[in-house]
């Protein structure tokens, strides 16, 4: 998949936007907003970018956005990759809403370098009617690196998100790729207050190949609502944790396992300044890359172990230290 919409249905086509298949979990709260409905102005949003490699650097070849997806022009403030192109990912709503539907492609070129991450967190906004989703695809091309570490989704009482990421990597093609979801706001005590949280990434080749499937399911206590959730069951259990995070590395540059290695040793030498992590590493299928993912109590002690674990693949991949990123 590309940036490109061409040879495709048209962009405000319900094909286009639309995910082929939601999970029963978020599924079943399908139904008719009393505001806006699907596919009403500003209830679709669409984000296409293309990255080529251009003299020295990666540019920005390619670029559509429909609000509320947009993005700041792209930044080159890595002392150590002057060549890489950070980009923001931002929304104009300021969250998610009932009803939305949310597509974004990004195509990365030959050689291209490119860091992509959220302005902020996502938030899901509470939902009486519907649900919303949220697809992500992103191709990369020979001897692309691309790093893709959004911030953390934050559900909100009674929201109900699908979200399905594609990575369509070549062989030749390193990605990282994160994902973070919260048990709620916890500041304010909500957790696992939310009705619904399904994710799937899946992991291709460019002919379509399928290299990995990670699917998580979250669906709290039918009660719901009111911030006092009873806690996640079904196939991923967070068993009293309020974070839980990912991180996909997928990768030629060196051997899985001393990937997996790596990840491992990152993580082991967090979380003992904010409480007590639970992760686990393994090797993705065709030994193509190492993936992580970790539970915690504490967001700090969770941002620090997947800062720990970036910083450690990019020092064994490509040889330079992780930038710092300031957000607002």
């Amino acid at each position: 998949m590309t940036a490109s919409p061409a040879a495709a249905v048209p962009r405000l086509d319900p094909r286009h936007y639309e995910p082929a298949r939601v999970p029963y979990e978020v599924r079943r709260h399908a139904g008719t907003p009393d505001t806006l409905a699907v596919g009403r102005p500003g209830k679709v949003g669409l984000l296409e970018l293309a990255f080529e490699r251009v003299g020295g650097r990666t540019e920005l070849t390619g670029h559509y956005q429909k609000s509320p997806l947009q993005i700041m022009r792209p930044l080159y403030f890595d002392p150590a990759r002057p060549d890489l192109a950070v980009t923001f990912l931002m929304s104009t709503g300021g969250g998610i809403l009932q009803a939305d539907r949310l597509r974004t492609d990004l195509h990365c070129g030959a050689d291209t370098a490119v860091h992509l991450t959220t302005q902020a967190a996502t938030k899901v906004y509470r939902m009486e009617h519907d649900y919303a989703t949220q697809l992500v695809n992103l191709a990369a091309g020979p001897r692309a690196y691309v790093e893709y570490l959004p911030e953390p989704v934050i559900p909100f009482v009674d929201s109900r998100l699908y979200q399905r990421t594609v990575l369509t990597v070549d062989p030749d093609a390193t990605v990282l790729a994160g994902e973070t979801v919260l048990a709620g706001r916890l500041a304010r005590g909500e957790r696992n207050a939310y009705r619904a949280f399904a994710s799937d990434l899946e992991v291709r080749r460019p002919g379509g190949e399928l290299v990995a499937l990670d699917t998580v399911r979250l669906e709290p206590s039918p009660g719901g609502g009111g911030g006092r959730g009873a806690g996640v069951t079904g196939p991923a259990v967070l068993a009293g944790h309020d974070v839980m995070s990912s991180l996909y590395v997928l990768s030629p540059l060196a051997p899985a396992a001393r990937i997996a290695d790596v990840l491992h040793e990152a993580v082991a030498g967090c979380g003992q300044e904010y409480g007590e992590l639970l992760y686990g590493v393994s090797v993705l299928p065709q030994d193509s890359g190492a993936w992580l993912r970790l539970l915690g109590s504490d967001t700090r002690a969770c941002a620090a172990a997947l800062r720990a674990a970036w910083d450690a693949v990019r020092r064994l991949l490509i040889g330079v230290p992780a930038p710092e990123l300031r957000k607002t």
